[in-house]
């Protein structure tokens, strides 16, 4: 007699519930790009969804609690001259967000608390070096204001977000690149391309530490970093049937485990937690999501269950572990969205009796401050994220605020001050988010002094620099610019004045000689007997001026008078006499 053992997993009975539709978003444009993207990106304050628009590219920022139909005029993102293809939020700040499009620009914004009131189209940074379409952005997990973009021209970038610049330029793929993952603290880099190629690159170099084979297929394929350093990637085999393997990075051709999951066209999107080890499987067009758990035992990659829908999914977005509700054991929440415009809100939940805080289900999760700065990382330093724990509920210890800086940084440009240095942001001695407390104010990490205006209309606001002076700014722009402006306009004045004072000068000379000219002329006809007399125009009629010279068009009249045997005597000769 055989006995069946059940795995032991608290995971195992995880189930998804589908929000009410009047706490869902509707009447949402889903784009109708064919590049093979999310369209979506949530955090816990904001929801960003890629929308049709006309005329450019543009996505729509909805705050968590604008539930129900969504306007059609509703303010949007939309700074792009061609269609979105990719977006995803700053892990370190939650108002900041990235957009890559085709028109081979990326663009980093910055969203009021509260969300939009008015379409948004000045970015705090654009982002040039790309030659073709920007189908790829992603964060640096730890490190302060590091991007990672990848296009069309087979180029992945590393920028700088605080300063704009290029730190890194990898150009080791021959094709298009269909997906990048950074690993656990940063220090590597996996992507995936259209050679049907796996590889780990050394993302400060662009060195290609190894690579593989990683589907036969010829569809796109997809691979994230695990947690603890392994690799999980889906594609296609030759028969168009999807896969998801498992592998480990000094042995990328030998895969752990690669399953053949079902027949269908749609690319599979990994979306992964690592607090959990659950991988949750969202095909494009498919109307289920499967969730597997990852665990040291074979066969490695266990099927826990999967979420059915009767219609089909358009996008769809994971939110943070920081924006669960822990006290509904809520593991994962999505945003799902379909053909005809409703963004559904799917809450994972395990289900527990017990009321107090599941320890065992939330381990500590990603925090939303940064570990070490861009100058750091790109220097050869590296470290694990922060991590903070859920228990009370998360609660942001960053507080936003409308930073202005100055020369090329922006407004991201800003570590919180370390210990003993003043600033609004609160006390602690480690990194703190990129935007500090009301109030704060210090140096940026390329040495450029940063001013912090909280958002008071006309208000000025001090920032102290390295060298201890102090920069003042007026309404966002500062003391020595005012200055400049101000000469300039001025000068611009005086200028204009001039202009104004010459011509009204000439043009009362000419009325005056207009006028003479016309006296004189009856006066002429007059004595001829040609017409009747006037004794009165004769008499009341100012002298005409003698100072006046012939002018050029008195000479043309003089010539059209002889030329045409006019009775009229020529009045410039008259008036040189009088």
């Amino acid at each position: 007699m055989s006995f069946r053992v059940v795995r032991s997993s608290k995971f195992r009975h995880v189930y998804g519930q589908a929000l009410k539709r009047e706490q869902c978003y509707d009447n949402i444009r889903v784009s109708k790009s064919s590049w093979d993207s999310t369209f979506c990106a949530v955090n816990p304050k904001f929801l960003a969804i890629i929308v049709e628009s006309a005329g450019g590219g543009a996505f729509i920022v909805l705050p968590h609690n604008k539930v129900g139909r969504i306007a059609a005029d509703h303010a949007l993102v939309g700074g792009h001259k061609g269609p979105v293809l990719d977006i995803a939020w700053c892990p370190h700040n939650d108002n900041v967000i990235a957009s890559g499009s085709e028109d081979c620009v990326v663009k980093v914004w910055q969203i009021p608390d509260g969300g939009l009131s008015r379409t948004l189209t000045e970015p705090v940074v654009d982002l040039v070096y790309h030659q073709r379409r920007v189908g790829l952005v992603l964060w640096h997990p730890s490190a302060l204001n590091v991007l990672l973009t990848a296009g069309s021209d087979n180029l992945i970038v590393v920028w700088n977000v605080g300063t704009g610049e290029v730190l890194v330029r990898m150009d080791c793929h021959p094709d298009t690149i269909y997906s990048a993952c950074w690993n656990w603290d940063g220090s590597q880099l996996v992507t995936t391309c259209k050679d049907k190629k796996i590889r780990i690159l050394n993302p400060r170099n662009g060195e290609v530490l190894n690579e593989a084979l990683a589907h036969e297929g010829s569809k796109a394929t997809r691979a994230i970093f695990l947690r603890h350093g392994l690799i999980f990637t889906t594609g296609f085999n030759r028969s168009s049937e999807r896969q998801y393997s498992l592998r480990a990075p000094d042995a990328l051709g030998d895969p752990i485990v690669m399953v053949d999951l079902d027949t269908s066209n749609g690319v599979m999107f990994p979306l992964y937690d690592p607090d959990t080890n659950l991988i949750y499987l969202c095909g494009k067009g498919d109307s289920v999501i499967r969730y597997f758990e990852v665990t040291p035992e074979q066969p490695f990659v266990h099927y826990i269950n999967q979420f059915q829908t009767p219609d089909s999914q358009r996008a769809i977005g994971m939110m943070p572990k920081r924006g669960c509700d822990v006290s509904t054991c809520e593991v994962a929440r999505f945003y799902r969205l379909n053909n005809s415009g409703l963004c559904q809100v799917i809450s994972m939940t395990v289900p527990r009796k017990s009321e107090l805080f599941q320890e065992d289900l939330y381990p500590d999760t990603l925090a939303d401050e940064a570990s070490i700065s861009a100058e750091d990382w790109i220097g050869g330093a590296d470290a694990d994220p922060q991590l903070i724990s859920l228990k009370g509920g998360y609660v942001s210890q960053a507080q936003s605020t409308q930073l202005t800086v100055t020369k090329k940084s922006n407004v991201l440009d800003k570590m919180a001050p370390k210990a003993g240095v003043g600033g609004g942001g609160g006390g602690g001695g480690g990194p703190k988010s990129a935007l500090s407390g009301p109030g704060s104010a210090g140096a940026s990490a390329n040495g450029s002094p940063v001013t912090v205006n909280n958002g008071t209309s006309g208000g000025g606001s001090t920032s102290p620099a390295n060298n201890g002076t102090q920069q003042i700014t007026i309404g966002g722009v500062s003391e020595q610019q005012f200055g400049e402006l101000r000469t300039k306009f001025e000068e611009e004045f005086r200028k204009l004045k001039a202009i104004i004072v010459k011509h009204e000068n000439r043009i009362r000379s000419l009325e005056a000689t207009v006028k003479a000219m016309t006296d004189r002329g009856l006066t002429d006809a007059v004595d001829g007997g040609l017409v009747p007399a006037a004794p009165s125009a004769t008499s009341s009629s100012p002298a005409p001026p003698s100072s006046l010279p012939p002018s050029t068009d008195d000479a043309t009249h003089q010539q059209q008078n002889a030329d045409d045997g006019g009775h009229y005597h020529n009045t410039s000769v008259g008036l040189d006499g009088v």
